[in-house]
């Protein structure tokens, strides 16, 4: 096992229900220290629409990430040893201004970029992800996007208001952030408010695996059908995971819960089948305690959390 400063704190040292919580019980660090890969903390719920909550989501996730471990049953990879991962803390957020929150995430992820790191982000509601995604593409260009949802999040302005959790993927295509043809949505899912929902995903060329796709075959083929499609994505590539791509059996804790949606296995299966030469960022949102049960929600972010950690590489 690697001896540099980056390991997680270990579960016999300090019983997992102790100490201070940070993701994964990695050190928590400045800015500007020497680690590969940041995690941190998004937590704003301004832009829903229904529940919120999602302003406490990084703590939540922090705390079930206790619970963590970091060798990878299918990769057979110890994930601490392949790269340094460390806990920032939180992004700066302004719980009654979306305009500042917006500018002081862009910034945040800015700094972060600048110093050659990669992140992943913990929020927060889904229309973070959007300053996000216009940080990554300052540095690295037109991004190819990997979008778990339930929704396809490309829907027109709520109440005279652009900018809400479910127009972020809009204007990401419309600002020229993502490439669509080089963009899926997995876990799409009904109902729609009308047809006309699905004509700026045709118009775009967006490829979609909605939930009768990918349960009229076994998970392990769908899986790998979704594996050989990222595969042929070149360039820089950002995922953002939604947590209510899960069915609310599944992921209680979230904001607009739609039955009938992926397992918990469904989503590691389809993360295990994944290749991605250059994943810059990555986010997970619509996590919301208040509507947990006994940390369900929490802990399937902390498993798709530790997925998408053993995506990273080191270099480009």
């Amino acid at each position: 096992m690697s001896t540099h400063k980056y390991q997680p704190l270990s579960g016999r040292e300090f019983p997992r229900f102790s100490s201070i919580k940070t993701f994964f019980r990695l050190p928590h660090v400045k800015i500007d220290d020497d680690y590969d890969v940041a995690l941190f903390g998004t937590p704003y719920d301004g832009g829903v629409s229904y529940r919120p909550g999602g302003r406490f989501a990084p703590t939540l996730v922090r705390e079930c990430s206790s619970l963590g471990r970091g060798f990878h049953f299918t990769r057979g990879q110890f994930l601490f040893d392949q790269l340094k991962f460390a806990d920032i803390g939180d992004c700066p957020t302004v719980p009654i201004s979306q305009e500042q929150t917006y500018e002081k995430i862009e910034n945040f992820a800015n700094i972060l970029l600048k110093k050659n790191k990669k992140f992943l982000s913990v929020g927060g509601d889904h229309s973070t992800t959007l300053p996000l995604l216009r940080a990554a593409a300052k540095k690295h260009g037109r991004l190819n996007l990997i979008h778990f949802d339930a929704h396809l999040d490309t829907y027109p302005a709520a109440w005279g208001c652009e900018y809400h959790h479910g127009a972020f993927a809009r204007h990401a295509v419309e600002e020229g952030l993502v490439n669509p043809q080089q963009m899926i949505q997995i876990g799409i899912r009904g109902p729609l408010a009308s047809a006309e929902d699905l004509k700026f995903i045709k118009k775009n060329k967006i490829k979609i695996y909605d939930m009768d796709m990918i349960r009229k075959k076994p998970i392990h083929s769908v899986a790998q059908e979704i594996g050989r499609t990222v595969a042929k994505m070149k360039g820089p590539t950002f995922i953002t995971y939604d947590i209510d791509c899960l069915d609310p059996a599944f992921a209680p804790g979230t904001g607009t819960p739609v039955p009938g949606g992926l397992s918990t296995y469904e989503v590691q299966q389809i993360f295990r089948s994944f290749k991605i030469k250059n994943l810059v960022g990555a986010d997970i949102v619509e996590v919301s305690p208040p509507y947990d049960n006994s940390q369900i929600t929490g802990l399937a972010a902390v498993d798709a959390m530790f997925e998408i950690m053993n995506l990273f590489k080191k270099g480009e």
